[in-house]
């Protein structure tokens, strides 16, 4: 029989994603899922993009351009520029979600062996676009009990060999809910000026920022205009993960016109995606406001809720609407299918997304999750009983 790639052995199944099955088997006996383990809000999306995709009128569904429709760029670039940044239109590319931006800026920037060094734990497909691309990751390890704040520069320069060609930051960060300073900022610039590395600035999350602090965006860093290479989407924004709509965003030439290449090679990004997306820059401040004074409330009950619960503790996180859970179990991953597998409270369960999955370093996260709080204040109360009940009950608690 033929074989596999390595490289297709060697892709991590989704730590997100993975428990699925057991989820599916839980339902199927009639238990009511609660599903904290993955970043679908439940937010409506904005009317005004419900509104573009009902009202279209085409007669035939064409490509666009590879870089995506040129009145979404001029439109996503006043973006932009509303919040500081100065792009225009040309340096953006549409992509099919912030997931092939990613991979489109790996395979420009970076050959096969080549590394980066991302902190950790970050984003569970970042190793998955890594190893798509034949790149290694070098994971620098930020910890729960320092609220997951970004090492100091001398801990990322032990990591620079000459291979190492960037650095993948999420701001604010997925799993961690982190939002890096601007004097954080600052520190990842020096040390890309000083090593010439690219920046790979995942911003996803720009909106999500708490507590009355600011995000500063990699585009800000100035000098380092060559080495900042954004990724953004529609996905959270505006709660639009069905449409695949992301973007690529650089004022480095060479870089875009490479980009570009790998653009036209799958020809175009979604159609009906673009046309929600670029309707979603009308959507009105009003909605932005009444979004995060509901995951403020949100973040600030689970925040409590779980540190309320004996032995379980979690920071208190600045921007997104994740945070990463310790908790007092023997391995997390083998809890997290139990509670699917085997425990029911009042014929409801918890769904979460094991730790271990967002770090590369091997044996960290064991005693971690993810928990995405992107349910109903009232779901999540239920939630969070259940979850008390549990960990009351696993026979594997510590």
């Amino acid at each position: 029989m033929p074989s596999i790639s390595s490289k297709g052995k060697r892709m991590p199944a989704s730590p997100i994603r993975k428990l699925v099955p057991f989820a599916e088997a839980a339902k199927k006996k009639g238990r009511k899922v609660y599903h904290l383990n993955i970043g679908q809000p439940d937010i409506p999306t904005p009317q005004v993009a419900l509104d573009a995709i009902r009202t279209i009128d085409l007669k035939v569904i064409e490509y666009s351009h590879s870089a995506g429709f040129e009145s979404y760029r001029r439109k996503l670039a006043a973006y932009y520029q509303q919040h500081g940044l100065d792009i225009n239109h040309e340096e953006i590319i549409i992509t099919t979600g912030g997931s092939e931006a990613l991979l489109f800026a790996f395979n420009s920037c970076l050959d096969p062996g080549d590394e980066v060094i991302i902190p950790e734990p970050f984003y569970a497909n970042y190793n998955s676009f890594a190893i798509s691309a034949g790149v290694i990751v070098k994971p620098i390890t930020s910890r729960i009990e320092t609220n997951f704040g970004l090492p100091g520069m001398e801990e990322f320069e032990k990591l620079i060999t000459p291979k190492t060609k960037g650095i993948v930051i999420c701001n604010p960060n997925n799993p961690t809910g982190y939002l890096y300073s601007k004097e954080e900022m600052l520190q990842l610039g020096e040390i890309a000026k000083k090593h010439d590395l690219f920046i790979f600035s995942d911003e996803v999350y720009r909106e999500f920022c708490y507590d009355g602090e600011k995000h500063f965006s990699a585009l800000e860093l100035k000098g380092l205009e060559e080495h900042v290479i954004l990724t953004d989407s529609v996905s959270k924004r505006y709660s639009e993960c069905g449409v695949r709509i992301g973007a690529l965003v650089s004022k480095n030439k060479e870089f875009m016109a490479t980009a570009m290449k790998f653009a036209q090679a799958r020809l175009s990004p979604p159609t009906f995606g673009q046309i929600a997306g670029e309707a979603s820059l009308e959507t009105p401040k009003s909605y932005f406001d009444e979004v995060y004074n509901e995951y403020i409330e949100r973040r600030n009950y689970t925040v409590e809720a779980l540190n309320a619960i004996p032995g379980v503790f979690t920071p208190k996180p600045k921007g997104a609407f994740y945070t990463v859970v310790r908790l007092p179990v023997d391995d997390a991953e083998k809890f997290c299918q139990w509670l699917l597998e085997d425990f029911e409270y009042q014929n409801q369960t918890v769904m979460m997304a094991p730790a271990n999955g967002f770090y590369a370093t091997p044996g960290l996260g064991q005693d971690e999750v993810r928990i995405a709080y992107v349910l109903k204040i009232e779901e999540l109360k239920k939630a969070m009983e259940v979850l008390r009940v549990a960990l009351e009950q696993y026979p594997g608690r510590r």
